[in-house]
């Protein structure tokens, strides 16, 4: 589990990012826009397995 906040701001921040960066590569290069929504998915990959790390740390334990 991601329990460091300081390494948390630092995914989130590389998930943001990479979503803008995709979203730009897809606007901006047409041509090629593959590559955008590479950058894309790997951003939404990243914030999903945050979130998924995070509803996973707040439930309680079953005893």
């Amino acid at each position: 589990m991601i329990t460091n906040p300081r390494t948390k701001r630092i995914l989130r921040s590389l998930s943001f990012s990479l979503l803008v960066l995709g979203g730009l590569l897809m606007i901006l290069v047409p041509q090629q826009i593959w590559i955008g929504v590479v950058f894309f998915a790997l951003g939404f990959g990243v914030e999903i397995a945050l979130i998924v790390l995070g509803r996973r740390k707040s439930e309680p334990a079953d005893e």
